[in-house]
């Protein structure tokens, strides 16, 4: 019996650890050095996680958890350096913990005085200004109980030590976690109704992982299933053998945008089709703002700086959609030698000046408040960016096809451009 329900805990420790990190909700952990961040984060997850001395800075890197925390879910506990380190080594850590604000979905300041500094008025600042709500922590009280007698407005009392105040710390985060985090977003499934079928094209190339699908081709079938759809999932060559032996047509096929021309080939003009990547410019980011981006494409000439982002730090092979498919593509479709420069994982450069176009990747990789920072961070820079899939259907002329199930977004052309565009093909 012991060794049965020992299994059984194996199993749901596994099935915890399994949620993809960029769906789980991010909560970053900041405040000066040895207000004790790190000794918080070990309280809360019950096991000694990070690193924990008297020695001011011991934390370096940013250190990330993740764990079930209920009633919220899946999150990802991110614990920072000291805002406040100094020397060179110490400003390359502040600069680690700024990339950190990229990707958290709540954040929790931690000081250990019940008055704030400017360090603590600076972090809430930036918060404030990103829209990321945050839990202020007053840590220590058991160590400084006289100072602390006085609870300042909306702060949390706790004892990393002692566990005081955890519970009211869990209350405070579940009351503050983003509405958009509680509020279960369809990747597809709005798309197919019950009971109808969605068609899913997956290539099986150099590109495929061996063994598995890639995370939206998986999330694609379980967000199908769980909206009582269905799915039939074939390689682009039976595409055409598939929709001949179905007796009525399919509400949507999807695909991989890499397959673009002969999956749209192969599909009857009254079936809508777009790709894995284009689901996930809405799923992840702004769709909208994405498509808009495509209008720089027209306006790029010879040395111009693209920016190609992917969030996954895969090692690229030899015909790499990124570093391959698409600057040939693009090349090709503006006639013109581009100046590529790609970045990887949390690499986004804050300065986008040098560049007339970001061409961001799926986004599968990063949580949807890192993908909206840096929609936003573009967007305050006059940086058009657009995605993957959206730049390959542009360069290919076929993305009126590709936005058939989003005729808002495809709206969002304004008429000159589509008439540019139209002129063009």
């Amino acid at each position: 019996m012991f060794i049965r329900l020992q299994n059984l805990a194996e199993r749901g420790a596994r099935m915890i650890q399994s949620t993809p990190k960029s769906l789980r909700l991010h909560i970053g952990l900041f405040g000066r050095r040895n207000v004790g961040k790190s000794s918080l984060l070990n309280a809360i997850l019950r096991q000694q996680v990070s690193i924990v001395s008297d020695v001011p800075g011991t934390t370096t890197d940013p250190v990330e958890k993740p764990m079930e925390l209920l009633p919220l879910g899946p999150v990802q506990f991110i614990d920072t350096a000291g805002v406040d380190d100094d020397g060179a080594l110490g400003e390359l850590r502040i600069g680690k913990t700024r990339q950190v604000f990229d990707r958290t979905d709540l954040a929790i300041l931690i000081t250990d005085c019940p008055e704030l500094g400017s360090y603590e008025r600076q972090i809430l600042g930036e918060l404030e200004t990103r829209k990321i709500p945050s839990v202020v922590v007053l840590n220590k009280v058991d160590i400084h109980a006289s100072s602390h007698a006085a609870n300042p407005d909306g702060f949390i009392r706790v004892s990393a030590k002692t566990g005081q105040g955890l519970n009211d710390l869990r209350e405070a985060l579940l009351k503050n976690a983003p509405a958009d985090f509680m509020d279960n977003s369809a990747l597809i499934s709005d798309l197919v109704p019950p009971g109808e079928l969605a068609i899913l094209v997956v290539p099986i190339d150099k590109e495929a992982p061996k063994g598995r699908l890639i995370m939206p081709q998986v999330q694609a079938i379980r967000d199908l299933l769980d909206g009582d759809a269905m799915c039939m999932v074939v390689k682009e060559r039976e595409l055409k053998a598939a929709l001949d032996r179905l007796k009525s047509r399919p509400k949507l096929v999807v695909t991989d945008s890499q397959a673009f021309l002969k999956v749209a080939a192969d599909t009857p003009d009254d079936v809508p089709l777009t790709s894995f990547s284009i689901l996930m410019s809405r799923f992840k980011g702004d769709l909208t703002e994405q498509v808009r981006g495509l209008r720089a494409i027209e306006t790029l000439a010879s040395g111009d700086k693209v920016l190609v982002a992917e969030a996954c730090g895969h090692h690229p092979i030899g015909e790499d959609i990124g570093r391959v498919k698409i600057p040939r593509w693009l090349t090709q479709y503006v006639g013109a030698k581009l100046d590529f420069v790609h970045v990887q994982g949390h690499d986004f450069p804050e300065d986008l000046s040098p560049y007339k176009l970001v061409i961001h990747c799926g986004a599968c990789m990063c949580n949807r408040r890192e993908m909206l920072g840096r929609i936003a961070n573009c967007r305050r820079q006059d940086v058009p960016i657009t995605n993957y899939g959206l730049a390959i259907a542009y360069s290919l002329g076929i993305l009126p096809r590709a936005l058939s199930p989003f005729p808002a977004a495809l709206a969002s052309l304004t008429e000159a451009a589509k008439t540019t565009y139209a002129h063009t093909r």
